[in-house]
């Protein structure tokens, strides 16, 4: 069956979601904390994760908002909280489902059912570019390059991750906009100039002869690397 990952602090609801899920012929693992759950969504790359809101170290908007950063996985929110605007950012934060707490084991079978049918014949996630230069870890958030540290703002690596995550493909200067700025700033190129010139001296990058970050004139920008890692 899938190998579900089972992101909750709490040891009842772990265990009876690991005996239901056992059951069916799934094969579960489990996390009590967001950081050991975004470890374990690099490292295992489930199938599908089933993710508690309400965890001790890091929100579980903010993990959800992490595990997209890297992966797309499927992720099942199972939370007490059931306030329209918790299950609206949830979706917007990538989740595939919203399940409230307390809950039916059939319903959420059924649920588990239909989001693994819509996700079967997704490519696996990828946790980092490596090219033996350049070295991106995307669950640390850490770029290296030649073996010493870089330090990017979250803006800088948010864009880097954004072209790096889609190799040879063009991501228009809109679509960087609209992602990263909003709606409000989608003639604000200029925006987009700054930070993409920051991020290519950080990383050594002539624009003239670009090793990573390459420019489309008046559209928008291309990485070229190709060394995702799994």
């Amino acid at each position: 069956m899938s190998r579900i990952l089972v992101i909750d602090d709490e040891p009842q609801i772990r265990r009876f979601l690991t005996i239901s899920l056992e059951s069916q012929g799934h094969q579960i693992s489990e996390a009590q904390c967001g950081a050991e759950g975004l470890a374990m969504v690099a490292l295992e790359q489930p199938e599908l994760v089933i993710l508690d809101l309400g965890l001790p170290d890091i929100d579980g908007q903010q993990v959800l908002q992490q595990i997209r950063e890297f992966s797309q996985v499927p992720v099942i929110v199972l939370s007490v909280r059931n306030h329209e605007r918790e299950k609206v950012l949830a979706l917007d934060n990538g989740c595939n489902d919203y399940v409230e707490k307390p809950f039916g084991v059939k319903e959420l079978l059924a649920r588990i059912r239909a989001v693994l049918r819509t996700s079967s014949g997704k490519p696996a996630a990828k946790s980092g570019y490596d090219d033996g230069r350049l070295n991106i870890d995307f669950v640390s958030r850490t770029v290296q390059l030649e073996g010493e540290r870089v330090r990017f703002s979250p803006r800088e690596y948010e864009l880097l991750l954004e072209l790096v995550q889609h190799p040879g493909q063009i991501i228009t200067q809109h679509q960087l906009l609209k992602k990263f700025w909003g709606e409000g700033h989608l003639d604000d190129t200029h925006y987009l100039r700054i930070f993409i010139r920051q991020i290519r001296n950080k990383l050594g990058d002539d624009p003239a002869r670009p090793a990573y970050i390459e420019t489309e004139a008046g559209v928008g920008y291309r990485f070229l690397g190709e060394s995702l890692t799994g």
